[in-house]
């Protein structure tokens, strides 16, 4: 990882460190799993590893050009990180978090965008370096990470973790991309995972999660906590938001995913709140460690540096604004959330020749033929 010159910045790993320490999750979490033996721990480990099988075969690429017909150049996207970055659980290209994203931002900014898939099953935050190297040579516009689960899986230490992604984050920084993202879920909420084991997963995911927030933010990216995004739904629908494994989610999972994380591609971007779709009302300005501790609570929340009196810093330190994620309520929430990514029914005002985002496999943002290479 780099470190950066002498006396310039702090090197990735102490911004790590730090950002660790300063979101550790209190005693309190532990004492709930104390009374559980180590044998009880590892029983556990090894029964949900047998139930969560191991990927079969790579998730379908999406790659090219999303919305071709539309003026001006291309905007290069690139989604780097884990399976869960990758749409692993899926079948068809335009059902992964990077076409849905593409389009999303397509439909939304008006012009094209070119997306390249660089994340890999099973990549923890190391796998990163090659994926950044990868990605630098395309000269993205936009870098979204999905990273974190397989750490957590593995016992990465925290500060190597995000010592990781803070190097990533800088690097496509310091080349002209943006940065967004998405933070560690909650493992805690996967049903193959049995108390007390769960309950240190979700610990575990959480610090994670406030320490990536944390982190990034610090190295000039947004963060989306995903946390347990699609728990409180599973127990009523437990089909329809993971795949067969029951572990990785599925295309409906994926869009209420990609549809919490593209309002923050969009600001990244520069689009304005307007056409972002946000209720400007829901922002919140808190030292970053707030933040960070209150996006991991609530699942979909945004994070990004901000100014307060034109100061980046106060007394408590970085500055950060919050906006929550649109929720989707009741038994439509899957149209709410494909309509929030791609607009409502009806196709383009400007005559686009996809078709609008809600049900058939023809309207989820994507033509038949999929992006044009």
């Amino acid at each position: 990882m780099g470190t950066g010159g002498a006396g310039t910045r702090p090197t990735d790993r102490t911004v790590a460190t730090r950002a660790v320490r300063l979101v550790a999750f209190g005693a309190g979490a532990a004492a709930a799993v104390a009374v559980a033996t180590a044998g009880t721990l590892y029983g556990q480990a090894k029964q949900a590893r047998r139930i969560i099988p191991l990927a079969e075969a790579p998730p379908p690429r999406g790659d090219g050009v999303y919305g071709s017909r539309l003026p001006g150049p291309p905007l290069t996207l690139v989604v780097l990180g884990d399976s869960s970055a990758a749409g692993y659980g899926v079948h068809r290209p335009r059902e992964t978090p990077g076409a849905l994203l593409a389009t999303g931002i397509s439909r939304r900014q008006r012009r094209p965008v070119r997306l390249h898939r660089l994340a890999v099953v099973g990549a923890r935050s190391v796998g990163l370096v090659p994926q950044v190297e990868a990605a630098l040579e395309l000269r993205p516009d936009l870098a979204v990470i999905l990273i974190g689960g397989n750490d957590v899986t593995h016992r990465t230490p925290p500060e190597v973790a995000v010592g990781h992604l803070v190097d990533a984050v800088r690097q496509l920084r310091a080349a002209g991309a943006e940065v967004v993202v998405g933070t560690c879920p909650d493992l805690g909420a996967i049903k193959p995972i049995k108390p007390p084991l769960r309950w240190l997963a979700r610990r575990w995911s959480r610090q994670l999660a406030a320490a990536q927030t944390v982190a990034v933010v610090e190295a000039g990216g947004w963060t989306v906590s995903l946390g347990d995004l699609l728990g409180p739904r599973f127990a009523a629908e437990p089909g329809r938001l993971y795949s067969w494994d029951r572990f990785h989610p599925s295309a409906e999972g994926y869009a209420m995913a990609a549809a919490v994380l593209l309002p923050a591609a969009l600001g990244a971007l520069g689009a304005s709140t307007a056409s972002r779709g946000v209720v400007a009302g829901r922002e919140k300005v808190r030292t970053l460690p707030q933040a960070a501790h209150e996006a991991v609570r609530h699942a979909g929340t945004e994070v990004r540096g901000t100014r307060v009196a034109g100061r980046e810093r106060g007394p408590a330190g970085r500055w950060a604004r919050l906006r929550r994620r649109p929720r989707f309520a009741g038994r439509s929430w899957q149209t709410a959330a494909l309509n929030w990514l791609f607009g409502p029914p009806g196709g383009d005002r400007d005559g686009d020749h996809r078709k609008s985002a809600v049900s058939s496999d023809q309207r989820v943002g994507l033509s038949t033929a999929g992006p044009q290479d």
